[in-house]
């Protein structure tokens, strides 16, 4: 007699563990799955509440007086990241697609591709980056060599990844307070510990002075990738304003208070790195856990939005590419750590432009409506928009060190969207 009931094979398990954590990678979320503001703002905050934020934060307190020169570059850097990422968040909490979905209306599904391995390469990157910041103050607080710190951190924080969003939303609930005790406490110390206090710190010259131009490069830089990657996260939003109001937070306020921390701690001790910054105030030992926290959560966004990335280059399961991208990251996390702000200037030439095409293919080539991606017939390779996007690269390179058009990454942008539209009209009229 038959029995139509088999245990599962290793090979069907697999399969099953494999197709329920894939997040929903290539189809718009469902409704049954989206979140509210409260939700979608833990995880966005979670995101940009981000320890390399502070070290930017402290690089520009070396660079700039605190007021008003530090206060208008972390303004007007945040600025341009919360409009950015909000026209993102726009268009995401309507469609209910990542940047990779989204991104094949504009490049063609090959074309694509290219944008989805440049910003799956710097979410590993960022991933690295966290890592070794995860390591290093550990190392500081209880001298644990740092390779096997960063080995156990790249495994535990791709384990959280390998479930999926709702993993991310948990440790954003618990880790967004966090930092805000741990940063607000940093700059209590910073000020009481600085004789003078506040208006000591606010005389204090820079040790390395920036121009206008390079801090609001660093400034949107540290977080262009993220900023550009907002879709893969707010298209979980119950409605569009939700998904606005949410990236608004994340950005604008979220990063800006990372920056202040940064800041200050940086002119009250005179390093901008974190860890040291918290060691030389006497708060690594208090802070080590919430420090630790608030690295995983937005290192667990950088992944996820990575294996998203890499699935829609590949085609291939999300959570296997999760695995791969973790075990990259984790190897080039020491070069990364030493290489950061170079990394930063990488970023504010190559990544603003690709969010700039999406924006100007949404809003201004199709007026705000995508058609379903089962049902639309993609291009193969839009050239309109890679060709925007070389010519956008080239804008942001050729950018003039000061004067109006100085900020490299807004030129890149709107290079991008006008170059998208008018090649688009040209090269596709067929």
């Amino acid at each position: 007699m038959s029995n139509s009931t088999q245990a599962p094979t290793p090979n069907d398990s697999e399969h099953d563990f494999a197709t329920s954590h894939e997040d929903f990678a290539q189809q718009p979320v469902p409704e049954n799955a989206r979140r509210g503001l409260l939700a979608m703002s833990a995880v966005m905050l979670g995101f940009t509440f981000f320890a390399a934020s502070m070290w930017t934060g402290g690089k520009l307190g070396q660079g700039f007086k605190l007021w008003p020169d530090l206060i208008v570059v972390i303004l007007l850097g945040n600025l341009i990241l919360g409009v950015y990422g909000a026209l993102l968040g726009y268009a995401a909490a309507k469609t209910n697609l990542s940047t990779h979905v989204l991104s094949r209306y504009a490049f063609g599904v090959n074309g694509s591709k290219l944008p989805s391995f440049m910003l799956a390469f710097t979410q590993i990157g960022w991933f690295g980056v966290g890592v070794a910041m995860f390591a290093y103050p550990i190392n500081k607080f209880i001298d644990v060599p740092n390779l096997p710190l960063i080995i156990g951190g790249g495994i535990v924080m791709t384990y959280t990844v390998v479930v999926g969003f709702k993993a991310i939303e948990w440790l954003s609930v618990i880790a967004v307070p966090a930092i805000l005790l741990l940063g607000l406490t940093s700059v209590g110390t910073a000020i009481s510990d600085t004789p003078g206090g506040l208006q000591a710190l606010m005389d204090v010259e820079p040790t390395a002075s920036l121009t206008f131009a390079v801090g609001i490069a660093l400034a949107v830089g540290s977080f262009i990738s993220g900023a550009t990657l907002t879709p893969d996260f707010v298209r979980y939003a119950k409605t569009r304003k939700i998904g606005v109001a949410a990236t608004i937070i994340g950005f604008t306020f979220g990063n800006s208070l990372m920056f202040i921390f940064g800041a200050v701690g940086a002119m009250a001790t005179g390093v901008a790195d974190i860890a040291e910054v918290l060691a030389l105030q006497g708060l690594l030992g208090a802070g080590i856990f919430l420090l630790v926290l608030n690295i995983w959560t937005t290192n667990d966004n950088a992944l996820y939005a990575a294996g998203l990335g890499l699935t829609n280059l590949t085609g291939l399961k999300r959570v296997h590419l999760v695995i791969a991208a973790g075990v990259i990251g984790t190897l080039l996390a020491e070069w990364l750590y030493n290489n950061f702000v170079d990394w930063l200037v990488f970023l504010s030439v190559s990544l603003p432009p690709i969010g700039g095409i999406i924006i100007a293919d949404f809003y201004l080539r199709c007026r705000g409506q995508y058609p379903s991606p089962a049902s639309h017939d993609f291009r193969s390779v839009n050239w309109g928009a890679m060709i925007a996007w070389g010519l956008a690269i080239g804008a942001s390179v050729i950018s003039p060190a000061e004067g109006i058009f100085s900020i490299a990454p807004l030129n890149a942008i709107l290079t991008a969207m006008i170059a998208h539209v008018v090649l688009c009209r040209l090269l596709n009229r067929g």
